[in-house]
């Protein structure tokens, strides 16, 4: 497939054609294979699913539980180790709640960095065991320092959870050497995948964690998915999160036994159409090339780095070579929301303020940050005109 020409799958285009989208990391634009999926599962295939015995039902519980096995085999994993949620900062909060009630006590540790989103740390803060968080300090291109993982861990540490990508430097976590210490250690490990999946092939196989998270709506899908990968001893050993319907066994208005398996864990009517649009969604990820896409994103991203390196006045934020198409900075004497809505005005969407990420804005001694963030649906004129928009931006201001 030819990426360049990837535009037009993306309808919002058709009545902005001269939008200039660069916040993909916040949330994917919307692909027209997913949305005519969804819009068809509501007006021709919808029906409560797993329950009903008539043909509407049946159909689409097939369709269901067939797009979890499209989502396992997009991660070499079983369908089995597979839970829908309604976001991927659900799913660390049913990790943290299950956790919570069996295998965390008062004292122990999580070991976080300062990379993380906020969705990977308030959930460690909201369990009512009083834990301690120890976090992993930057090294000088802001990625994890992976000997002061190895130096925090004790037999305190009950999880090492960690971004598989940050979503403000995108610096990508280098597994190989996680994966040493955390077999050497047997700690349980969780990935937030939010900013990795959508970008570039994702092998569960290989990478080997217990948990592994990331949404839909990043992954130029529908938003209210998210999925959570978890290994079968902590599927088997982990508590329900939420009681309902379709993740129970037998109900008594005494007590109530519980389904096995991933079920357990999806209390009431799922996500429906999500789950069907975003099947739809996989269906384009895999004909485009995950990887492809990754090399596309990131010609584009060492263009802008380059373009951008050349202000004297801009600050860039992560500097190390494994990293996504993600490019955090500020602009000396330009706050960061000024310049956003500026470039909103030339029909720039970039984000701007702390990225959910204030313990790394701290770390770099600001409020916030400007992010450009590229899709699959990004050229190299999008770069060019960005960046003469700076140069006018800064000229008028400073």
């Amino acid at each position: 497939m030819n990426i360049s020409n990837l535009k037009s799958r993306f309808p919002v285009f058709k009545k902005n054609p001269n939008l200039v989208f660069l916040d993909t990391a916040a949330s994917a634009l919307k692909v027209d294979e997913m949305i005519d999926a969804t819009n068809n599962c509501y007006t021709n295939e919808y029906a409560n699913i797993h329950r009903g015995n008539y043909e509407l039902s049946s159909k689409l519980t097939k369709k269901f539980e067939d797009a979890r096995k499209k989502v396992a085999d997009y991660l070499n994993t079983s369908e089995n180790n597979i839970i829908f949620v309604k976001s991927a900062t659900e799913g660390i909060n049913l990790v943290a709640s299950c956790m919570s009630k069996r295998f965390l006590e008062d004292g122990d540790e999580i070991i976080l960095s300062y990379l993380e989103h906020h969705a990977n740390l308030i959930p460690w803060h909201l369990i009512e065991k009083k834990i301690k968080i120890q976090p992993l300090g930057l090294n000088e291109n802001s990625e994890i320092n992976y000997d002061e993982l190895n130096d925090k861990i004790n037999l305190k540490t009950k999880l090492i959870a960690l971004t598989h990508m940050s979503n403000v430097t995108g610096s990508i976590t280098n597994f190989d050497k996680v994966k040493d210490i955390v077999n050497k250690n047997k700690i349980p490990l969780l990935l937030d995948g939010c900013q990795f999946a959508p970008h570039k092939k994702v092998d569960l196989k290989v990478l080997d964690p217990d948990f592994y998270v990331f949404s839909a709506h990043k992954m130029y899908g529908p938003s209210g998915l998210g999925i959570l990968f978890m290994k079968d001893k902590w599927i088997d050993e982990f508590s329900p999160y939420q009681g309902g319907g379709q993740m129970i066994h037998d109900v008594d208005i005494e007590k109530s036994t519980y389904a096995s398996g991933y079920e357990k864990f999806e209390a009431g009517t799922p996500p429906i159409a999500p789950v069907i649009g975003f099947s739809s969604s996989l269906n384009f990820m895999n004909e485009t090339d995950p990887n492809v896409i990754f090399d596309h994103e990131m010609k584009l991203h060492d263009y802008a780095y380059e373009k951008l390196s050349k202000f004297n006045n801009i600050k860039l934020y992560g500097s190390n070579k494994n990293k996504g198409a993600i490019i955090s900075f500020n602009i000396e004497g330009v706050h960061n929301s000024d310049l956003g809505a500026m470039l909103d005005k030339k029909n720039i969407a970039i984000r701007t303020g702390h990225h959910c990420c204030q313990p790394l804005m701290k770390h770099f001694n600001v409020a916030g940050t400007s992010r450009i963030s590229f899709g699959v649906y990004n050229t190299k004129e999008d770069v060019d005109y960005l960046v003469d928009s700076i140069h006018e931006i800064t000229k008028i201001i400073l």
